[in-house]
């Protein structure tokens, strides 16, 4: 047998573009669950790969291609077998496979994160890799029944993205939502990510290897004919998925009045998913539409499942990859320039995508829910409510933190949100005295005191803590400078007052923010005098917003200086 070295090589390419997705998974469903489930995520998509690998040699290849029948390949332990891959080695096309098996297993654990039990979710990766996959895989590019009726899915959309995306759907509504993500009165509650840069490389990453994905699925590169088909490949991938991220882009503006990062993040892997069954038998003009549907598809999943269906998933994987890929499975149908229903050639080839679809569909759904039930019931699925508040980091892998010396705050608010904050005036030149205190607040110890009747002894010495946005830290630090304090103690806090927080979108969804990130700034003055400082506070704090800051004023017994035991005024002298 001749192998072409050209051929060898751009598989091989092609499966260690698809293997570095793993990196991408990883990154984008860690950044988009919080801290404390960083270290679980991650050894998720490791064990993906590292239980797939062995499953997929050991029995899942030989069902999906050690023979031609209509339902299931055959059994072929270890691989043993003589296979014809034309210009390519068997293990060239092996590895090709693994790669791409290992992909659809990946799917299902950013839906199912931060509530899973980390043995149970083991179970279920080789289960998908040795039977789920396999199967379903033999009828799309086994030599099937699907593959003799003419269903065509080029590079995954169904065979890889949709059966991922219908686990992801069955995994996450047998498990049921996180603590905290629906309310008593069912409404949805955004818990946001906790990365959002991780987020943008992973999706720069798959986006990068997706032109593996989809362009090396050619498996060849020694003909004009191959190659005239890896350039259109790797034109429609990357104009699919732009156009959809500037949908969701346009949508998400419109809707939530700003552009949402996640959701805009989310759309350019739509995009992806959508247009890799047919990326090979579409023009540039199918890419577009088939982009442009599916950015707008994107952003109506993830709403329907986390507002309507209620499945909780935490990265979008059911919308991303489960409902645009069964799209765009079915565009093939609409736009292939050779019998593409847009293209005058019947409804014939939109049929058989349904029929493909339908069936691996039900497939998928009847097998994962049989899985997940099995292991719900012997073993169990979800973690315990303890474990799952503290993180599945500390229990499940004894780890404290995965970004230790890091703080990295896990709050979930509960108090509805009021918008009602400005002031109608944010220059505090102009601002009423009224406006300046509604906007910061000021706190004393001597007022309250006297109001209750409780005697103060006056040691000339106040200790003024004062509130503030993180934004304006820098400018107030310089205007205490400039009133001669030169000594501050700074800490990062949380917190909320009365205004319960700001209202903010994440992914469509409405957050709490009780508690908001603030900066807490401590000085002690005497010969300085304190209502100095106080003006000074609320002039550099004010915006004209309730929640702009709050100051609080205490008496101060004693000051003493530990290096020289120098006390009250004299041990202040150096930081005033």
């Amino acid at each position: 047998m001749a192998y072409v070295s050209v051929d060898v090589m751009w598989t091989l390419l092609g499966a260690a573009m698809v293997f570095f997705m793993q990196a991408g998974f990883s990154l984008c469903e860690a950044g988009l669950t919080r801290a404390k489930n960083t270290g679980n995520i991650l050894m998720k998509n490791l064990m993906d790969f590292c239980i797939g690998t062995p499953a997929f040699w050991l029995v899942g290849f030989g069902l999906m291609f050690g023979g031609t029948g209509a339902f299931i390949g055959g059994f072929d332990p270890f691989i043993l077998g003589d296979y014809d891959f034309g210009s390519l080695p068997k293990w060239c096309y092996v590895i090709f496979q693994t790669v791409f098996c290992a992909t659809a297993a990946t799917i299902v654990s950013g839906s199912m994160a931060e509530r899973t039990k980390f043995s149970s979710y083991c179970v279920y990766s080789a289960l998908i890799s040795l039977i789920v996959y396999p199967i379903s895989g033999h009828w799309i590019w086994g030599g099937g029944w699907l593959s003799e009726l003419g269903f065509h899915d080029f590079a995954g959309s169904c065979a890889v993205h949709m059966v991922g995306g219908i686990a992801a759907c069955i995994g996450a509504a047998t498990l049921g939502p996180r603590i905290g993500k629906y309310g008593r009165d069912g409404k949805a509650r955004a818990i946001p990510g906790h990365n959002l840069t991780a987020v943008a490389l992973g999706v720069f990453i798959l986006w990068f290897c997706w032109f593996g994905f989809n362009g090396c699925s050619t498996v060849s590169m020694s003909s004009d004919e191959a190659m005239l088909s890896a350039s259109l490949i790797f034109m429609n991938t990357n104009l699919a998925a732009a156009v959809a991220t500037c949908v969701v882009l346009a949508l998400t503006w419109i809707l939530y009045k700003k552009p949402d990062v996640s959701m805009c993040l989310n759309g350019a892997l739509a995009g992806l998913v959508a247009i890799t069954a047919g990326c090979d038998v579409v023009d540039p003009f199918g890419a577009f539409f088939i982009g442009l549907a599916a950015g707008a598809l994107v952003v109506a999943s993830v709403e329907f499942f986390d507002k309507i269906a209620k499945i909780d998933d935490p990265v979008g994987a059911i919308s991303v990859h489960g409902a645009c890929g069964m799209f765009g499975t079915l565009a093939v149908g609409l736009f292939a320039t050779d019998g593409g229903v847009f293209y005058g050639g019947g409804a014939h080839l939109l049929g058989i995508q349904a029929v493909g679809v339908l069936a691996v569909a039900a497939w998928v759904a009847v097998m994962m829910t049989l899985i997940f039930q099995l292991i719900k019931h012997t073993i169990g699925l979800r973690v315990e409510q303890e474990i799952e508040i503290d993180g599945l980091d500390l229990h499940e892998h004894g780890l404290a933190s995965a970004y230790s010396g890091f703080a990295i705050h896990d709050v979930m608010g509960t108090l509805d949100v009021n918008e009602n904050t400005d002031l109608g005036e944010d220059d505090p030149q102009k601002a009423t005295e009224v406006q300046m205190n509604a906007a910061v607040p000021v706190v004393r110890e001597d007022a309250a005191a006297a109001k209750a009747g409780i005697p103060l002894q006056d040691t000339g010495m106040y200790k003024v803590a004062i509130i503030a946005k993180l934004s304006r830290f820098e400018k107030l630090k310089k205007a205490l400078n400039g009133l001669g304090v030169t000594g501050m103690t700074v800490t990062q806090v949380m917190g909320c007052g009365i205004q319960r927080g700001a209202g903010e979108y994440y992914r469509g969804v409405e957050m709490d923010a009780t508690l908001l990130p603030k900066i807490k700034i401590e000085v002690v003055v005497s010969k300085i005098p304190v209502d100095q400082v106080i003006e000074t506070a609320k002039k550099v704090l004010y915006s004209g917003r309730i929640g702009d800051g709050k100051i609080f004023v205490f008496q101060v017994a004693r000051v003493v200086k530990v290096r020289t035991g120098e006390e009250n005024a004299q041990a202040l002298r150096d930081v005033e």
